[in-house]
């Protein structure tokens, strides 16, 4: 008799890698909002896949990056507690881009903690075929002792080889959720998740990055689901610009959103948005951990 497999796989590494996409493409769910911004995961996002004898517990981290203010300290907090708490490893590198000849600290930490590392060569799928080899053969020189594999986390080009890889390493355990869990986040979280991909896609500059969303009522009334939604922004300037002359701005997010939880929960939707002012919450410990942020992942 097949013994169960289960284990704890960590998406790690610079702003923009692919980590989200990559997550949601193995689950096979769209569980972590993805924009072409930096940033834009802010959380520890659990997906969980399970199936015939195993089960992977995938976590998408927030980008590496230098801490500006509190909300940045906790962001690098979960990414360190995903590397502490890996059975393997997934250091996604962006190959679309050249290398920088210095090995960054970030990338030596998670080299010299991971007990079980895989480097993925992500957007493959971006390279031209006259610069691909040059380019790749750049990227291996930098990484002269790990395990390297390549995909293309849009495309899905090497996912089953990865997928594979991840199935051999993994140890025997029993499951860790239940099998027909996704994600260890709430219903209001994704919610929330959804208004913030759009706030993100829809304004520019430092607008969405000042900005958080909780949902304040989330209730299924007879076939439908009413979620009322707050999106916090820190001064009054950035309040009237999600808003939007004649609220044309806010309008835009709730619709986009609106069809997006409709696709995700399949059911119609009545989304209410409104927008308030919370100064300097970013640097703010106490309304950090009222908007869900803390130590623990």
């Amino acid at each position: 008799m097949n013994k169960h497999k289960a284990g704890f796989i960590s998406l790690l590494g610079l702003p923009n890698a692919g980590k989200s996409t990559l997550m949601n493409a193995l689950v096979g769910e769209r569980l972590s909002i993805i924009t072409p911004k930096a940033q834009t995961t802010r959380h520890r996002i659990i997906g969980i896949l399970s199936g015939d004898g195993f089960q992977l517990v995938f976590s998408d981290t927030p980008g590496y990056l230098e801490s500006a203010h509190g909300l940045h300290q906790m962001m690098m907090r979960y990414v360190d507690s995903a590397l502490k708490d890996a059975d393997i490893v997934l250091l996604l590198v962006d190959v679309s881009r050249p290398p920088v000849k210095e090995v960054d600290p970030y990338r030596k930490q998670i080299i010299e903690a991971a007990e079980s590392l895989i480097v993925l060569f992500n957007k493959t799928d971006l390279l031209k075929p006259e610069e691909r080899e040059i380019r790749l053969q750049e990227w291996r020189e930098q990484f002269p002792d790990q395990e390297i594999m390549e995909l293309s986390a849009v495309t899905g080009d090497g996912k089953d080889e990865l997928m594979q890889a991840l199935l051999n390493r993994i140890p025997e355990c029993p499951a860790y959720y239940d099998p027909d869990e996704l994600t260890d986040k709430s219903e209001r979280f994704i919610a929330a998740e959804i208004i913030r991909e759009k706030i993100f896609l829809n304004y520019r500059q430092e607008v969405p990055y000042s900005t958080e969303v909780m949902i304040e009522r989330f209730k299924d009334d007879e076939g439908l689901l009413r979620i009322e939604a707050m999106v916090y922004v820190e001064r009054e300037s950035q309040k009237g610009i999600i808003i939007g002359a004649g609220g044309l701005g806010l309008k835009t997010v709730g619709t986009e959103a609106r069809k997006d939880m409709e696709a995700f929960w399949q059911q119609k939707i009545f989304l209410t948005i409104r927008v308030k002012v919370r100064p300097n919450w970013r640097n703010d410990p106490r309304q950090l951990r009222y908007f869900g942020y803390s130590d623990k992942s």
